[in-house]
């Protein structure tokens, strides 16, 4: 191995040791001390329930472990979002689990909490996936509930959720654990069964305190809304327990008993693993992006056996395209060509850039993909679409519009990783979150937003150095660069898959080697789907 090699293999597996380092903090929720607290009134955590509950030897997807990271600040922060949501087996049946974390803020509701429990509501119906509540929360974050009450994306959208996937026969169980406050009494409640843990849980409308204020009633939360009230009295749970690993083994016995559902009957063969080492995975991707290198080397590296089927490979080289499979699942891949190739029509042409013979081909592929109920893996590596007179001249336009429209109205499952870069309309393009991946993964090499930092600092700069010459100030080369630096440091930190990951724009930052467990996992839940809409792109400029 060369020295780059090497190189490369120690910046990307210390990213992923930071990574790791991170995840375990995030595990933390509120901090050892509000574990502590927790576990002394006889409760699991919300990571330990969802441990217990979970079949131990199975895979299992974490959707958003970052979310919140960096955010609230003035409010003490959010770890996590304050509810942990995996995608597992109970049973041997793939699920998704929602668990409230009550050591962050009692497991109260911030916007970004809503955001992530509609996340995992998506999840379920999108896939069709039964899914399980671990209810355990103060109710919505009192000060900030401006941000998360009224709007349509906010705290009830979760209850319309649990109403239209009952509908749809989509299984949805609850279980009390703690707290149950307000609205929030609603979602356990709107679920197919309810059960709650006596003397922890509690479910009510309005707390003692609220109903002392409201109507001058004096009772205690116990006899308000506790266990025995509403397991022998109102009947509004199902069933209750002493003990939270009696309320989850519970879950388990309805799991075991349920029957079986119509798949979408994606290709599955017999899983392999690559050919060729994975690990190196590590060394082949450049520590400085903007650096050219040979995607196909990180593919081979993904699929079974090192084994992918081209097509039009001669054609459109900027966008690989190509049929493959993942631990055994069939996929058709687009991914971006990150070295510079040789167009006989056009010339030589840059690595990560979409040209209008590449968007062509991707459109032509991902149709062939949805004709032939193949399911999409995009890897982004993308600066954009080609710019300039030539490439104006040629239709560009035109024929982005066109691979955007094909993906857009597939009907095949998506899954997108972002490995590198991911700029502008590149992100649409390769479907970044906007375009319903059903899951989006960053690797902590990635980098989203609308332009990259060197691009977007040198234009902000413009545009302040002019503002400020027009209010007839001189400016310094000296306090240009240093107004230079401080846009870029400030946009660099937007830059980061940690920032993404905060605010839900990737489900989770992943060591490039989950990656084929991710697309599998993803893969499998989707199968529960069976496709019932018809493809159509409707029109397409030509």
């Amino acid at each position: 191995m060369n020295v780059e090699f090497n190189r490369n293999e120690d910046q990307l597996k210390q990213l992923s040791f930071t990574l790791r380092q991170k995840l375990q903090k995030v595990a933390l929720g509120g901090g050892e001390k509000r574990i502590a607290a927790h576990k002394a009134k006889g409760k699991l955590t919300a990571r330990e329930r969802i441990a217990y509950l979970l079949d131990k030897s199975a895979p299992t997807v974490e959707i958003g472990a970052f979310a919140g990271e960096g955010m609230y600040q003035e409010e003490g922060g959010c770890p996590g979002g304050g509810v942990v949501v995996v995608i597992g087996y109970v049973q041997g049946r793939q699920c998704v689990v929602v668990a409230n974390d009550a050591t962050v803020k009692a497991g109260a509701w911030f916007p970004i909490t809503a955001k992530k429990n509609l996340r995992a509501q998506e999840i379920s119906l999108e896939n069709k996936l039964p899914i399980i509540y671990l209810v355990d929360s103060a109710g919505v974050y009192l000060p900030m509930q401006d941000e998360i009450f009224p709007d349509k994306e906010h705290f009830g959208r979760i209850f319309r959720n649990n109403a239209v996937m009952s509908s749809q026969g989509i299984v949805q169980i609850s279980a009390i654990m703690g707290p149950c406050v307000a609205g929030g009494a609603y979602l356990p409640i709107m679920s197919d069964e309810a059960m709650i843990v006596n003397g922890t849980g509690s479910v009510f409308l309005a707390g003692s305190y609220l109903v002392k204020s409201a109507i001058g009633e004096t009772i205690d939360n116990e006899a308000l809304g506790g266990a025995s009230m509403h397991s022998e009295i109102s009947g509004v749970t199902d069933y209750k327990f002493e003990t939270d690993e009696e309320c989850l083994d519970h879950i388990r016995n309805i799991f075991d008993k349920m029957g079986g559902q119509a798949t979408a009957g994606f290709s599955r063969a017999t899983p392999a693993r690559p050919q060729l080492d994975e690990q190196e995975i590590y060394g082949l991707l450049p520590a400085d992006r903007a650096k050219p290198y040979d995607m196909m080397q990180i593919i081979n590296r993904l699929v079974d056996n090192s084994e992918f089927e081209p097509y039009k490979d001669l054609y459109g080289q900027t966008l690989i395209c190509g049929l493959a499979r993942i631990d055994g699942w069939a996929v058709g891949i687009v991914a971006n060509q990150r070295k510079i190739v040789k167009s006989k029509k056009t010339g030589m042409q840059m690595g990560g850039v979409i040209y209008s013979d590449s968007a062509d081909k991707a459109a032509r592929f991902i149709m062939n993909c949805n004709q032939k109920r193949i399911p999409l893996v995009f890897l982004h590596d993308v600066s954009g679409f080609m710019v300039g007179s030539v490439s104006e001249q040629g239709g560009i336009i035109k024929d982005g519009a066109k691979m955007v429209n094909a993906m857009s109205n597939s009907v095949v499952p998506k899954f997108t990783v972002v490995v590198g870069n991911s700029y502008g309309a590149g992100n649409y393009a390769m479907c970044g979150k906007a375009y319903d991946p059903r899951l989006i993964v960053a690797w902590p090499t990635a980098q989203l937003a609308v332009m990259s930092g060197a691009a977007a600092a040198n234009t902000l700069l413009q545009i302040q150095v002019a503002s400020l010459k027009a209010k007839g100030e001189v400016i310094t080369p000296e306090a240009e660069k240093e107004l230079l630096d401080r846009i870029k440091a400030r946009y660099e930190e937007q830059l980061s898959p940690y920032y993404a990951a905060a605010r839900l724009w990737v489900d989770a930052v992943i060591d490039p080697l989950e990656t084929r467990k991710v697309i599998s996992e993803g893969i499998a839940a989707a199968n529960h789907a069976p496709i019932e809409k018809a493809y159509n792109v409707g029109v397409i400029q030509v």
